[in-house]
């Protein structure tokens, strides 16, 4: 049954959300390297109750705590090295410099992370960047580019600050009151400068609808659907242009430019809002039903005595492992990002390894997180000689 909470809707104001679906005691970092088994074991744990708004779409977190979250330098979420992703980077960059012709001219991302997009737009028209991100990292190379590199959170402090675009791509998740952080930006842009705006966020309907459940973690304490996204910019003072599902349906791309006044969103968004409530009265039984799948598909390979590893280090593998309660039977996870190799996977210990690991190991199976990269991940091993059995976890 449905529990109706007090506290009303940080992107509507309306009252009464409903929670829907609860899941407790998990890692509330999963991208925090760990470099002790039992410390990762141990780590920092949190509930999840995600409430639905019915008026506006919006679904948050209502048990989450921002206090128990520090993001500093060892968080690590970069998916830069794999092949596939860093196409994606390169075509996006590629179309918002020629879309809004930036060609010498200044952007601004929020939430950079280690930069890598940042330069990517830099380069690509010969822009001068300025990041926001708490976890950047100093790297020399980035000397020779023109950009510049704040170690904080962007917040009223940084008014200053003016650009021709505006990026923040996978961080809007991450803040507990997205309307109040997309209200300071528009105060920060004023009404002198009229800047584009591109947020990218996972996309809601991939989860909720096509059952990526992998993707509930602790640190998203927001989930947007292409209504509940519009929503929020359109009460915050800007005229949304587009939105776009991208990479496959996982992502979520919103462009905007700052308005005089907030806005309605169009009658259109009503049909949308009606299936998100559909998948939503739905899921908790279908969260269930693809656990169960998996409890019984891990005991049918243990009968088999075969080896088993995961691939995915992120978000995806950390939830999976996590909900299965999985620390016997899958002892190895793969990831290609060489900052997580010899690291634990929060929550259930598992060693972090690179695909080179494999050779010794001879899994029979590996079961990868996200499909995307399943092609990617395939080349991979064929090129050690061995053909393990691949399965997807969707």
């Amino acid at each position: 049954m449905n529990q109706i909470i007090e506290k009303s809707c940080p992107v509507c104001s309306a009252s009464h959300p409903e929670v829907f679906f609860e899941l407790s005691d998990l890692p509330v970092f999963c991208n925090l390297l760990w470099r002790e088994r039992q410390a990762a074991r141990n780590c920092a744990k949190g509930d999840i109750k995600l409430a639905f708004c019915p008026t506006c779409g919006f679904i948050g977190n209502t048990a989450f705590d921002r206090a128990k979250l520090d993001y500093t330098e060892d968080y690590e979420c970069s998916l830069d090295f794999s092949p596939r992703f860093q196409s994606y980077a390169q075509s996006l960059a590629e179309r918002l410099v020629k879309k809004h012709n930036l060609y010498n001219k200044k952007i601004i991302e929020i939430g950079s992370g280690k930069g890598d997009f940042l330069l990517l737009l830099c380069q690509q028209g010969n822009n001068y960047g300025i990041g926001f991100d708490p976890t950047y990292v100093y790297r020399p190379e980035h000397d020779q580019y023109q950009v510049e590199f704040i170690q904080d959170y962007y917040s009223e402090n940084y008014a200053h600050y003016q650009s021709d675009l505006i990026v923040c791509r996978h961080t809007l998740e991450h803040i507990p009151n997205p309307v109040s952080f997309l209200t300071t930006l528009r105060q920060n842009i004023g009404d002198l400068y009229k800047p584009e705006i591109f947020f990218e966020v996972p996309n809601a309907l991939d989860t909720f609808h096509n059952l990526a459940i992998w993707d509930i973690i602790y640190e998203h304490c927001c989930y947007f659907s292409p209504v509940s996204l519009s929503n929020a910019f359109a009460r915050c003072g800007f005229q949304v242009t587009e939105t776009k599902e991208e990479y496959r349906g996982q992502f979520l791309c919103l462009e905007a430019v700052p308005n005089q006044e907030n806005q309605d969103l169009p009658e259109k968004q009503t049909e949308a809002l009606n299936q998100l409530k559909n998948d939503i009265a739905t899921f908790s039984n279908k969260f269930q039903q693809k656990v169960d799948y998996w409890k019984t598909k891990l005991q049918e390979i243990a009968s088999r005595n075969q080896r088993v590893v995961l691939w995915g280090a992120g978000s995806k593998g950390v939830t999976f492992l996590n909900i299965l309660k999985e620390q016997q039977q899958i002892e190895y996870v793969v990831d290609i990002n060489p900052n997580k190799e010899g690291k634990f996977i929060p929550g259930t210990g598992q060693q972090i390894v690179t695909p080179k690991f494999l050779l010794d190991y001879q899994p029979d199976i590996v079961i990868i997180m996200n499909p995307i990269y399943k092609n990617e991940i395939r080349t991979m091993v064929e090129k050690m000689n061995f053909m393990p059995e691949f399965i997807t976890s969707v």
